[in-house]
């Protein structure tokens, strides 16, 4: 079951986009369940990290939307965000929470359509693993709770929500494993995890967890231009 949230504090616009996720549901057989909240507050108060995706106004009272999401990745680094505001110009901005795309009003149902096919990929592919060898044996490690991955000489880092874990392997071979699944190459030693970014300040990436790490001036194009698909700004 996919578990979405809705933060939209008008009436209108909420039921509308409940009435796309039905639309969605009965077109891609997939079963969903929808909360809607009026106030960025109340969703925050009582925070579960139960769901799977929230779809989120900007222009909210008491908390605008931005603020609403930043709080919201204090407590879960996991879930996916997407903006749905007719203030595209902050949308933009959503890499500094993690958000993974944003629809601007009015809402179509074919883009939204479009959109939330990508969520559900994204949401899939969070449930994907690698298995990481160690002299003890092997690992399983989600690729969601991956911030990002180290080399030095033949030895790999791994970075988790949980810690660091050894093993050992080429990244240019672990890139292409992960290809398509949210992993991005920044500079010859790390491939980051994109749902972990903060923020991208100049030629330095700012992790989640407050690791800053270089992009190499060669790599920077090609790196933004990944972002920025990720995002969903391509």
């Amino acid at each position: 079951m996919l578990r979405i949230a809705v933060i939209e504090d008008n009436p209108q616009s909420a039921r509308q986009l409940e009435d796309y996720v039905d639309r969605f549901s009965a077109r891609q057989g997939v079963e969903t369940a929808v909360t809607h909240l009026g106030q960025a507050v109340d969703f925050l108060e009582h925070y579960r990290p139960v769901y799977d995706l929230v779809l989120m106004d900007i222009e909210l009272p008491h908390m605008d939307g931005m603020e609403a999401a930043r709080r919201l990745r204090e407590m879960d680094q996991q879930v996916t965000l997407i903006f749905v505001t007719n203030m595209a110009q902050f949308a933009v901005k959503g890499y500094e929470v993690q958000a993974f795309d944003y629809i601007v009003k009015p809402v179509t149902y074919g883009s939204f359509e479009m959109k939330l096919s990508r969520a559900l990929s994204r949401i899939q592919s969070m449930s994907d693993a690698i298995v990481v060898p160690q002299a003890s044996g092997a690992r399983r490690l989600l690729l969601r709770d991956i911030r990002y991955i180290e080399v030095r000489g033949h030895k790999l880092t791994f970075r988790t929500e949980q810690g660091t874990l050894e093993g050992s392997g080429a990244l240019g071979e672990l890139e292409e494993r992960l290809r398509g699944k949210g992993f991005l190459r920044c500079n010859k030693c790390y491939l980051i995890n994109q749902r972990h970014i903060a923020a991208v300040e100049g030629y330095t990436v700012v992790m989640a967890g407050g690791d800053r790490l270089q992009i190499s001036r060669l790599r920077k194009k090609e790196f933004m231009s990944g972002l920025a698909d990720a995002m969903g700004e391509g």
